[in-house]
């Protein structure tokens, strides 16, 4: 096929019905060599905006001379002559100046400021002209007749481009009323709108709405930023008073047959504060209205950020301490030119994990994940970014014994992060039986990976749930932090083991399913912000922190060799009250908490604790060589002990017994706070007599 050429200055190739409707295509040359196409239609419409003004001069300027004393010249002929050579000097004098390079449809105040311009320099020009003319009288006679002329001319071409104007809304506004009332399909109904912003953005939305054929929203009023008395209408549409009148003007609408449905808000941040905003939103839902906040549209055009909401939440602020920053010297040793490989890479962790593994350059970088968009979505982001790094993007199920083993045996990764897990507490808590699948089976299933196909080292992150547990998910991940721990172990008297190391932190600001964006949207749909209890507190750092977390202890464990079984303990100040933190937020927004936003105490949620901690009731915390990083030591379980459990929660998982595998789970979890000889006899005891779902004797 004949594909069309898109040179510079070229139109692209056109429909055969819109070529025919262009006309021929006419050239002209312009400086530099540069080609523009004209078509015939530009060409007859210059020709005839230029003859309408020329008429125009040559009309006004002999209507002047009849009303000023007759026939000003000898003869008609002579007189006509005049007069044309007057009008085609203008005229050329409104070409130079650009005049006519707007369109008389979209004239306003500054086109029409403009063109009055224009028609004073190229009268003056004409008339300065006419002194070669040889006219009757020449003198200060003519400056009365040329001021006439000037009015009369500049009344007349400004009359024309306004009546094209008003020709043109009429015939939009008809289509519209037509579009309006002609049946509409089921599917398309119109939705009733009141407008809250500035008189320019009102009267921009308001033609837009009425210029769409098939628009489904009408416009039934208009409430301004402040009161104004003065003006009544805004293209045709009533102005019922400011934003703190939405009562009225609902009211006085639904009298009228036009109940809005909707409210559509300008908030650029321009003329309604925050403040503004939220009381807006407040009452259109006590009204029952839906809101629609229309961000500052130039912003979005120009990709600045609008002025509606900082772009960036303060996180010292949120935090109430200094974020960490640690040093990364000997993470660069550790991963640079290795094969590193990342499960859960598409998560909040796993994918900061990804990039910032990626900045140090690895031989290769296997992603893990089992949402196919997540793991594409990393996997394009690190190509755009690092080009040639090599990249392998691995759709898997950590689930899946058998596929996670062939993974290993065909990339061999020297050093695997595992993120994966489930980590919502109400939806793993009414999920026992998958939380115990992903985050106990299928971290067994990476760690024996770790040791079939020898790699160096595996680090699990773990969570402060996993601390003294109630819930399922904490419990889960405990069980495989006991896992890594006891597999760590096992390498006391062998160098050459594999580590396995848990980093251990708590709740990650920003992250899905976490606090931050949860507050973030009850405060952009003015709903009042939601926390469970006014005593839960919660350790908080950023994503950037716990990543550095992770890279930095597990780089220096390896480099140290510190001692096995340990786990690593970010330093993260004093908890924080979630109600402190969404104080915080509702300040940050320029609100005011209690007045603005209200908070709402919603209970806990299922498997959730009032507190969490960072170390368990049995572990010795101890100072690492990490600064800001501690160490949490405890007696570790035996490594056919762990086994033996897992395997007992894996067949009560795939069972589908919920009520056992939570018994089991938190069982396992409490196995370290008990002596070594409890904790076997309580699992043979479990095997002997088949009791799976029985709690283990104390």
């Amino acid at each position: 096929m004949n594909k069309p050429n898109h040179s510079f200055g070229t139109a692209p190739a056109r429909g055969t019905a819109e070529r025919w409707a262009a006309g021929p295509r006419l050239r002209r040359f312009v400086p530099e060599g540069l080609e523009k196409t004209v078509t015939l239609g530009q060409i007859v419409r210059f020709c005839t905006v230029v003859t309408l003004d020329f008429a125009t001069i040559f009309l006004t300027l002999g209507l002047t001379f009849f009303l000023d004393q007759g026939p000003l010249l000898d003869d008609i002929v002579h007189s006509l002559a005049f007069i044309a050579a007057f009008s085609a000097t203008a005229c050329v004098c409104f070409v130079l100046a650009g005049l006519y390079k707007r369109s008389w449809r979209f004239v306003n105040f500054s086109h029409s400021i403009f063109l009055c311009s224009v028609i004073t320099v190229g009268l003056i020009i004409s008339w300065v002209g006419s002194a070669a003319w040889p006219l009757r009288t020449m003198g200060p006679e003519l400056v009365p007749l040329a001021i006439i002329h000037w009015a009369f001319a500049t009344i007349c071409m400004l009359g024309t481009r306004m009546a094209r104007r008003a020709w043109c809304e009429r015939r939009d506004r008809r289509t519209g009323r037509m579009a309006r009332k002609s049946p509409r399909p089921a599917a398309e109904p119109v939705h009733t709108a009141i407008l809250i912003g500035s008189y320019q953005w009102a009267r921009l939305s308001i033609d837009l709405a009425n210029s769409e054929e098939n628009s489904t929203v009408r416009i039934a009023g208009v409430l301004l930023p402040h009161r104004e008395s003065t003006l009544p209408r805004i293209n045709e549409v009533p102005v019922l008073g400011s934003q703190h009148d939405i009562v009225s003007a609902v009211e006085f609408l639904t009298e009228r047959g036009m109940a809005p449905q909707h409210v559509i808000v300008c908030d650029d941040g321009t003329y309604l504060s925050n403040r503004d905003v939220s009381q807006i939103n407040h009452r259109c839902r006590e009204l029952g209205l839906e809101v629609c906040r229309v961000r500052d549209p130039l912003a979005q055009l120009l990709q600045r950020s609008s002025g509606s909401q900082p772009s960036k939440l303060p996180i010292e602020a949120l935090l109430g301490r200094t974020e960490c920053n640690l040093d990364n010297s000997s993470v660069v040793r550790q991963i640079a030119n290795n094969t590193i490989l990342v499960t859960g890479a598409g998560g909040t962790i796993g994918s900061e994990l990804s990039r910032q593994i990626a900045a140090l350059k690895p031989a290769r970088l296997v992603l893990i994940d089992h949402s196919e968009f997540n793991l594409y979505t990393i996997e394009s982001r690190l190509r755009e970014v690092y080009p040639g790094l090599p990249i392998t993007a691995e759709y898997l199920d950590i689930r899946d014994q058998v596929g996670v083993s062939r993974l290993f045996a065909r990339h061999r990764p020297s050093i695997v992060f595992h993120a994966a897990a489930l980590k919502h507490v109400p939806i793993v808590e009414g999920n026992a039986c998958a939380g115990a699948l992903t985050n106990v089976i299928g971290t067994r299933n990476i760690a024996d990976a770790v040791c079939e196909h020898s790699a160096k080292a595996m680090v699990q992150i773990s969570t402060d749930k996993a601390v003294n547990p109630i819930g399922v998910m904490g419990a889960t991940k405990r069980v495989g932090e006991l896992y890594c721990q006891a597999l760590d172990m096992c390498g006391v008297d062998d160098p050459d083991a594999p580590r396995f190391m848990t980093v251990r932190f708590g709740n990650v600001l920003g992250s899905s399913g976490s606090i931050l964006p949860l507050f973030e949207r009850q405060l952009r749909e003015g709903h009042p912000l939601t926390v469970t209890h006014p005593d839960i507190e919660r350790y908080f750092m950023t994503v950037r922190e716990a990543v550095q977390l992770i890279l930095q202890s597990s780089s220096s464990a390896l480099e140290a060799q510190t001692r096995r079984g340990s786990i690593f303990v970010l330093d993260m100040g004093e908890p924080v009250r979630i109600v402190d933190l969404a104080r915080r937020m509702i300040t940050l927004y320029g609100l005011e908490p209690d007045v603005d936003v209200p908070i709402e105490f919603v209970g806990l949620r299922p498997g959730e604790k009032l507190y969490e901690e960072l170390f368990d009731m049995c572990e010795e915390q101890f100072e690492s060589a990490i600064p800001g990083i501690f160490e949490a030591r405890s007696r570790p379980l035996s490594l056919p002990l762990i086994i033996g459990a897992t395997e007992n929660l894996r067949r009560l998982a795939e069972d589908g017994d919920e009520d056992g595998v939570k018994r089991v789970a938190h069982d396992i979890a409490r196995y370290p706070g008990r002596s070594e000889e409890a904790a076997t006899v309580s699992y043979l005891f479990s095997l002997q007599h088949d009791m799976p779902g029985e709690t283990l004797p104390k």
